[in-house]
């Protein structure tokens, strides 16, 4: 990939993605692979004001051992000097840049008991410092190739050609190209999901009803006077950014406890470097009661059982089927991707911001309010070109929200 388009990439998500201020600290995770798109990331960001730059490095190898040789009450623990850079983290606010590049296989032949059990302990300790930050600093996820992944999603190319396609596909879900200006492809992309989300919010639906011809058939109820969101996000002081590049959802949080029924998989989900396929999950009150999958059953049932809230829903997530991520017909293995081709719901912890005022509440009454919480978020995708989706209003009438797969509002 040129350097050019590279640096081109790199700008968009320090100017775009996290809109860093003059003076903010930045803190960056990436895949050793990755050190040259990082390091670019992190001098965009010097450029554009940031008073610091901290590169947490990654490695899914070295992990992989971590998890392999590491008792499980060694590997669960959260060391001091991890509290303290979390603390760190909520005191000084400063932007996190993920990008991503894992391959999706990458912890296969892992005990997934043995890794549930670690992340469920970690995650315990280190939710409070990720429920301080929420809504107050700005983040983003974006992505690049490595050779696993590449091939993952290319396999019958070499993996210097694979590498390029996946460069060549990413920087156009992103609205990078040689001759454009992705800043203000992205402002004008940015409108247009909004204007569908503010549509949405005044229908204030009670419920919406998916259905499919591949078995799925459920009922999700909404929390009454909820939001939905969609493409970028505003803090509580005002600042804008866009937490997924690339994204073309429109997002809720669900009321908690109040499903029922069949959602069917339509895409492979990989969740901690393993895969799960082929699946579907039942609900009933409001609860995961029952799931089936051909690969990763296990992982499956752990993720559903991770804790009380992981087996309700914390976000529905609205994508029309026409949309380039789904037009494109590349399987990405990828979340971050595959779930803006596809709609989808999340287990586990819901959005604050989906709540009007909810910056004036505490945890307790938003929590009140119906959103669910979890130490777990995470989207599996349900939609296709058979999905239909109807809202209906608090006073009975059906609204076709989706039909085919695309809008129909």
């Amino acid at each position: 990939m040129k350097k050019t388009m590279m640096r081109k990439y790199a700008q968009l998500t320090v100017k775009t993605g996290v809109n860093i201020k003059k003076g903010q600290g930045a803190v960056i995770f990436a895949q050793v692979e990755q050190h040259e798109f990082a390091e670019m990331v992190a001098e965009e960001a010097y450029r554009a004001g940031a008073k610091w730059v901290h590169m947490q490095w990654q490695d899914q190898d070295f992990n992989k051992l971590q998890f392999r040789h590491e008792s499980v009450t060694q590997r669960s623990r959260v060391e001091e000097w991890e509290k303290a850079q979390q603390q760190f983290i909520v005191d000084e606010l400063p932007v996190r840049i993920s990008i991503v590049s894992a391959d999706p296989d990458g912890l296969k032949g892992i005990n997934v008991d043995k890794m549930q059990k670690i992340n469920a302990a970690r995650g315990k300790v280190l939710k409070p410092y990720r429920d301080a930050i929420e809504n107050k600093h700005q983040w983003t996820i974006v992505a690049v190739p490595s050779k696993k992944w590449a091939k993952k999603v290319f396999p019958g190319e070499r993996t210097s050609t694979a590498v390029e396609k996946l460069w060549e596909v990413i920087l156009k879900t992103v609205r990078v190209t040689e001759d454009n200006d992705p800043q203000a492809e992205w402002d004008k992309h940015n409108r247009t999901i909004i204007e569908k989300c503010e549509k949405l919010t005044a229908y204030d639906f009670d419920y919406l009803h998916y259905e499919s011809q591949n078995g799925t058939d459920f009922k999700c109820w909404l929390i009454p006077g909820g939001k939905w969101n969609g493409g970028g996000e505003t803090l509580i002081d005002g600042t804008f950014f866009n937490p997924n590049m690339p994204t073309e959802e429109a997002f809720t949080s669900p009321l908690k406890g109040k499903c029922e029924g069949t959602l069917v998989a339509t895409l492979p989900l990989s969740y901690q470097g393993n895969l799960i396929d082929k699946f579907s999950i039942t609900f009933k009150d409001g609860k995961a009661v029952s799931c089936k999958a051909e690969q990763g059953q296990a992982l499956l049932e752990k993720m559903i059982a991770m804790d009380e809230g992981a087996s309700m829903l914390g976000e529905l997530a609205l994508v029309p089927d026409d949309s380039p991520i789904s037009n494109s017909g590349i399987l990405f293995y990828n979340t971050l991707f595959d779930e803006n081709a596809a709609c989808h719901v999340a287990l586990g912890m819901g959005f604050n911001d989906t709540i009007p005022g909810f910056a004036g509440m505490s945890k307790e009454e938003i929590q009140a309010k119906g959103i669910n919480d979890s130490i777990i978020h995470v989207d599996f995708m349900v939609g296709s070109k058979e999905l239909n989706v109807t809202g209906y209003t608090r006073d009975g009438k059906a609204v076709p929200v989706l039909r085919n797969g695309n809008w129909a509002i």
